[in-house]
């Protein structure tokens, strides 16, 4: 049917591109590109940074932001991106209503995944307007993964391509024992917990970049050459300090930002913790072989992650191992949900 090859085709395509948004996003961030446009959706009232740089007016607007071009365009090539991305999710929600009697795609998460890039577009107008809020940052990385984990939920329930083929109901599956069932629902929980606590952590991420809280905490594994340095909790997570305030270069004193960073490195050996239990329940249970490979991949997702985090702070912070981070916890949400859906019908008692 040509309507489920277009499906098959843009839940890929969205997919791959939303991956790119995502690490474009903390790309702009990293590089003080958060405002290189300091209006929306435009760049100095133009479609382009080309069109603002040959205009002395717009920028006379904002005496306060001169122009940056190579700001300007980082900011733009993410916005091309991200509205590019709007149009292939809207594309998908359109074809799951006209053949939603065909069923071939959800379309209940068709409708979430359009309503969360709405969203996600309102967070981005946000960012900018209220000149990089920590709280609004942290909420554009936290629905800009969402948006990546729906879609790549998407595409794993599509006929042809569910992970393991666990969803199958054909004459030729062959049901389940009891045993396996109970071990797939005991990874299924695990599992879940692992990402309740991947997201905290992810949120804490956001929280720690929007706040310029990585560089507080120079070394590894302590924090300026304490295991307990000074901290301020108080002021640490402070969601909200009000509008007309600019939070480019970060508001908070050291220690608050110090703060911060340990809170984030504690969300990281708990979600190291609890998704590690996940992956070794199944990769511990002859019942659950079939499955291996989404737990392999969970451990070689987590262990890239922490390589990555730990080499950041030992090198100094580089960008491109700063901005792999932020690819390497997409990788990690991709591997978790990639879990969950392969246990997840066999543990309410589907069939292989």
């Amino acid at each position: 049917m040509p309507a489920a090859r277009w499906i098959r085709s843009l839940a890929l395509a969205g997919l791959l591109l939303c991956f790119t948004v995502v690490v474009l996003g903390a790309y702009v961030r990293l590089t003080a590109a958060g405002l290189g446009c300091p209006d929306w959706p435009g760049c100095y009232g133009h479609v382009t940074p080309l069109g603002a740089q040959s205009s002395a007016s717009a920028q006379a607007a904002y005496p306060l932001k001169p122009l940056d071009v190579g700001k300007a365009w980082r900011e733009m090539i993410h916005r091309y991106a991200a509205s590019t991305l709007g149009l292939i999710i809207l594309a998908i929600t359109i074809l799951a209503f006209t053949t939603r009697r065909a069923r071939l795609v959800s379309l209940p998460l068709a409708l979430a995944l359009l309503a969360t890039v709405v969203f996600q577009g309102l967070l981005g107008m946000l960012t900018v307007t209220w000149q990089l809020k920590p709280l609004i940052v942290t909420g554009h990385l936290v629905f800009g993964l969402t948006t990546l984990g729906l879609l790549w939920w998407l595409w794993l329930t599509l006929p042809r391509h569910s992970w393991g083929n666990t969803s199958s109901t054909g004459s030729g599956g062959m049901a389940v024992s009891g045993t396996t069932v109970e071990a797939a629902r005991l990874a299924w929980r695990l599992a879940l917990i692992g990402l309740i606590a991947l997201a905290l952590q992810i949120a804490l991420g956001g929280w720690t970049s929007s706040n310029y809280a990585a560089i507080a905490c120079p070394d590894f594994p302590r924090c300026q050459n304490a295991w307990w340095p000074q901290t301020n909790y108080k002021d640490a997570f402070v969601l909200w300090r009000g509008l007309g305030v600019n939070y480019e270069g970060g508001v908070l004193e050291n220690p608050a930002r110090v703060a911060i960073h340990l809170t984030h490195r504690l969300g990281a050996l708990i979600a190291t913790l609890t998704l590690s239990l996940a992956a070794l329940t199944v990769l511990t249970r002859r019942v659950l072989a079939k499955f291996a490979l989404p737990a392999w991949l969970v451990l070689a997702a987590l262990l890239l992650q922490l390589t990555i985090g730990v080499s950041m702070v030992l090198r100094g912070f580089p960008l491109p191992l700063a901005t792999a981070h932020a690819a390497g916890a997409a990788l990690l949400l991709l591997s978790v949900l990639a879990l969950l859906r392969s246990v997840g019908a066999v543990a309410r008692g589907g069939v292989f």
